[in-house]
């Protein structure tokens, strides 16, 4: 019964709900007015005479009227805030002060302690009807929400635990706080936890997720915290990082999946903020790729430090739409009056790029556009080498030029002892940038490799979060596979900070801690979205890891450095790798064979001249490229007896 009277309120129209509360607040506010008087006069059957009654129903229309005026009519009850006590507190005193006033004007007999005792039994009415309904309403609504525990007692978990309340889908239930003076404390009604009861807290709040809200300033073991929170049965997820919210990308009660970073279990890399500015202010930098993961962090990050121009060159036009966009937005909210110049276009086309760089005046080039889908490569060897090779080519020589200082190349950790046409022709894209710094001084070369990038195209983050909410398997090549992570700004980071270390030729890595097992984030993303994994031991799990062997190209064990001896640079995690280098004349020959075989489509001899060259080159499979499989073709056998696919015409 009353559930059906308050669903017949809440769906009442605003006029309705209104006409309600005035006629509500008329009948208390009189009662309030017979009470002062009964209790003044110690009578419970008091009645007023004429000039009384008179002059408390003009009080009592005085008082609805200053509620008009104050607004307390237009305020939604259900959503009724502790602002309300000041304009009821204000109408109130309106209201007691003109029964004073009308007493003295009527000659009527108002006793002094009336008003003071009027007053207060109108406060309480007015106010307490309104907070009690507003509870009422709210605690119904709580039962439909989903009760959440709150990791984090600052500024950004009060926020938060605000948002929820006044939202429809979550309910705050407590913190839990990783400052020890916080324990068993109480922050706006909501009981504070240590993290070593957050279980406890868990079982009697009767929580059903966590969400992170830790200050981006707060000093936390991640791994403990992470140990921990992978342990809990229920799921846990996170909120924008103050920068977000100030930039206003993304709101406070934007909840979702843990970030990328967090499941690294590691503090992220710093970098040193002033070297890079000293190397991008006022500057001009072209950023290839820069509609691609990579490439428009790096422009994200780059534009922060308010270059001069700022030219975007990528091949896919809907990317090139959204990255300039995005940064045209974030230049105008912040006033950094950077020119930003959006180029459509492949940068393998050189007298393009030349045209560009001496336009702009480019200072800089940060090259970010490459193929790096090993299977996708392994399936298209010419289109691969072409773009990661002579695209490199191209793009270094046009900086050449065009009078370039600082050319920067974006390469990976497949490039060491690569198993795959991907980490070859990003190896021999090194060997070209090395050849060019040996053969010229004017533009400094250099290189940064690391590991693989979280929340990247391909990255198997995404992929593992998408098959864990179709309800499984989680597919993983193999069970010993692991692999070094990085996140897209950490990556991005290091690239702007080697782009200003550079005196030619190096090649820089990242101190990236110990490697990560792929099948142990996959057991670590399904346990912190609140689910069990499927096992022979646990036919009852939710979700199966599943083993489906390596791909072609790939190998179980990523490396960042050819060589044992890294050299240190200013800074702590960045190091320099000395690489063996080619003679420029080498190099040159190398990309005429390369040139040759592409025109004569021979995977098959582009995969052997990347084997010659000194990239370490060892192929774990045979020519994968889908045309050259499914094309015109006879099985020969070489001159060295391996097997060996030439093609003849039709």
């Amino acid at each position: 019964m009353r559930n059906k009277l308050i669903n017949f309120a809440l769906h009442l129209s605003r006029p309705e709900k209104r006409a309600i509360s005035v006629v509500t607040d008329f009948f208390l506010l009189s009662f309030a007015i017979w009470s002062a008087f009964a209790l003044r006069f110690e009578n419970s059957a008091w009645v007023p005479s004429d000039k009384q009654l008179w002059v408390s129903l003009a009080t009592v229309i005085l008082t609805i009227g200053a509620f008009v005026k104050l607004g307390l009519y237009r305020a939604v009850i259900r959503y009724i805030s502790e602002h309300a006590f000041l304009a009821i507190l204000t109408g109130v005193v309106f209201s007691s002060v003109s029964l004073i006033v009308l007493g003295f004007l009527f000659q009527t007999l108002v006793p002094r302690s009336v008003p003071v005792i009027y007053g207060a039994f109108a406060f309480m009415l007015v106010a307490g009807t309104r907070f009690c309904v507003r509870t009422i309403v709210r605690r119904r609504s709580d039962l439909s929400r989903d009760g959440v525990l709150i990791v984090g007692a600052g500024r950004k978990g009060m926020q938060l635990a605000s948002a929820l309340a006044q939202g429809v889908e979550y309910r705050p239930l407590g913190f839990v706080s990783t400052v020890e003076g916080n324990h068993k404390s109480v922050i706006g009604n909501l009981p504070v936890y240590s993290l070593d009861y957050i279980n406890k807290a868990i079982r009697e709040l009767g929580v059903c997720r966590v969400l992170l809200a830790i200050e981006d300033s707060e000093q936390v073991d991640r791994k403990d915290l992470m140990r921990i929170l992978e342990s809990l049965a229920v799921p846990v997820q996170t909120v924008p990082s103050m920068s977000e919210l100030v930039t206003g990308v993304a709101r406070i009660n934007d909840i979702r999946d843990l970030e990328l970073e967090d499941l690294l279990g590691r503090d992220p890399v710093r970098p040193d903020t002033a070297m890079v500015s000293q190397g991008l202010y006022g500057k001009s930098v072209l950023v290839t790729g820069a509609g691609g993961s990579i490439g428009s962090e790096l422009c994200r990050q780059i534009i922060q430090h308010r270059p001069s121009k700022l030219v975007l060159v990528e091949q896919s036009e809907f990317s090139l739409y959204a990255i300039e966009r995005e940064l045209q937005a974030l230049n105008r909210t912040e006033a950094l009056g950077v020119e930003i110049h959006p180029l459509l276009g492949s940068a393998s086309h050189r007298r393009r790029c030349e045209a560009a760089m001496r336009s702009f005046g480019i200072d800089t080039v940060y090259h970010a556009a490459a193929y790096k889908h090993v299977p996708l490569v392994e399936q298209n060897v010419i289109e691969g080498v072409q773009n990661n090779v002579f695209g490199t080519f191209h793009v270094a020589e046009a900086a050449i030029a065009a009078g370039v200082k600082r050319f920067v190349l974006i390469s990976t950790d497949k490039a060491v002892r690569p198993t795959n046409v991907m980490g070859a022709s990003k190896r021999l894209a090194e060997l070209v940038l090395q050849g060019l710094a040996q053969r010229q001084s004017d533009t400094i070369f250099s290189m940064v490799r690391f590991g693989n990038v979280l929340g990247s195209s391909g990255s198997v983050v995404p992929l593992f979060r998408d098959q864990i909410r179709d309800g499984g398997p989680v597919t993983v090549t193999h069970p010993d596979i692991i692999r070094y992570f990085m996140t897209i700004p950490e990556a991005s980071q290091l690239v702007l900070q080697a782009g200003t270390m550079g005196q030619g030729g190096e090649v820089f890595v990242l101190d990236m801690g110990e490697p990560v097992k792929i099948a142990d984030l996959a057991r670590k993303m399904i346990h912190l979205m609140g689910l069990t994994e499927k096992t022979d031991e646990r036919p009852d799990g939710d979700i199966e890891i599943v083993f489906t062997g390596l791909r072609p190209g790939e190998k179980l064990y990523e490396e960042l450095l050819i060589g044992d001896h890294p050299q240190g640079t200013a800074h702590p995690r960045i190091m320099m790798a000395k690489e063996v280098a080619m003679p420029w004349d080498e190099v040159e020959q190398t990309l005429n064979r390369l040139i040759r075989a592409s025109h004569e489509f021979d995977c098959w001899e582009i995969v052997e001249i990347l084997k010659t060259a000194p990239t370490g080159f060892s192929h774990n499979g045979g020519v994968a490229d889908l045309i050259w499989c499914n094309g015109d073709r006879q099985l020969t056998v070489s001159p060295s007896g391996a097997d060996k696919i030439r093609r003849f015409p039709a």
